[in-house]
């Protein structure tokens, strides 16, 4: 889709001086203002980074900031689709970019209150686990699937948003909820089981407690790292099975001579692990959970993903 797609919205203004005829009058809320938190949860959800989804949002606010607003019958619609269409241009170009990747890739982890976990399609939707699997989706499919499965976007909306006929949305939503619906690891489980496991990971990991870990790793679990070739002793290619992974985390902290230390936070809408090293961040470790066990890890250790941890993000949907 070209970048200047009919989306009837030119360009001009910035994010802080909305100049044009999208400007809110005196005493009234900018509709980009009010819906933020939503459009920047699309673009996440879309591209699997805080960091685009801000330059998506600039780039929006752009366009939005010269739109004649008499003519906009539903603001939040129409910035969805803007956002939409901003982030599919954005997602082509970043599945270039993953071709080249060092390593695992995993998404940029975000900061979250214990609240989102309440809302538990759109804390499913934010798992690490979940978004790993829409990056296997072309861009389309996974627009087609965030918007209908997340948002609950109408299929007109849809088509409108990523140019395609209501019937074709269709068959692609449905396709994709299929492609995810088979990949996506098991998560049917309560939060405060979920924090109680992670909490089991916690005190093993800090204490090195071999048979600890063991006792909460499912015997087949799953381990991938996110290093981006920049972080010394990060695997690059996943880890399969408990013995496998305790093995190699033990010598890890053997051979680099580390020292983590773990602290229970909420990551995208989960608990998860912070991870130090001598007091400085080292990464995050998000784990699905099934049967009282930890069947999958997600750890974050590229230092270009985590910048965003010491500030809660604003979502909404």
């Amino acid at each position: 889709m070209d970048e200047h797609a009919d989306d009837g919205v030119a360009g001009g203004g910035g994010l802080g001086g909305a100049g044009g005829a999208a400007s809110a009058g005196p005493g009234d809320v900018d509709p980009f203002v009010e819906h933020r938190n939503l459009l920047f949860t699309v673009s996440y959800e879309l591209l699997g980074s805080a960091a685009d989804a801000e330059d998506v949002l600039q780039e929006s606010w752009l366009r939005w900031a010269e739109v004649d607003r008499s003519e906009v019958r539903d603001p939040r619609a129409y910035l969805v689709r803007v956002v939409t269409r901003q982030s599919l241009n954005h997602l082509r170009t970043l599945s270039r970019r993953r071709e080249d990747y060092v390593g695992e890739w995993l998404p940029e982890p975000l900061l979250t209150s214990p609240d989102v976990a309440d809302d538990v399609e759109l804390a499913e939707s934010l798992s690490i686990a979940t978004l790993t699997v829409l990056e296997t989706l072309g861009p389309a499919e996974r627009a087609v699937f965030v918007l209908r499965e997340v948002f609950d976007l109408g299929y007109d909306e849809i088509a409108e948003a990523v140019g395609k006929t209501p019937a074709a949305v269709r068959q692609i939503a449905h396709r994709a909820k299929e492609h995810v619906a088979a990949r996506r690891p098991r998560m049917q489980v309560e939060p405060t089981e979920q924090e109680r496991v992670v909490e089991r990971l916690l005190i093993a990991f800090n204490t090195g407690d071999v048979q600890g870990l063991m006792d909460v790793l499912a015997p087949d679990v799953v381990s991938i790292g996110d290093g981006g070739g920049k972080v010394k002793g990060a695997a690059r290619h996943p880890i399969r099975g408990a013995r496998k992974l305790v093995s190699y985390l033990m010598g890890a902290i053997e051979k680099w001579g580390f020292h983590p230390v773990a602290t229970m936070i909420w990551i995208n809408g989960a608990p998860a692990l912070r991870v130090e090293v001598d007091g400085e961040l080292a990464g995050v470790i998000s784990a699905t959970v099934d049967g009282g066990r930890v069947t999958h890890l997600y750890s974050v250790a590229n230092p270009d993903k985590l910048a965003r941890l010491d500030e809660e993000a604003a979502l909404a949907r």
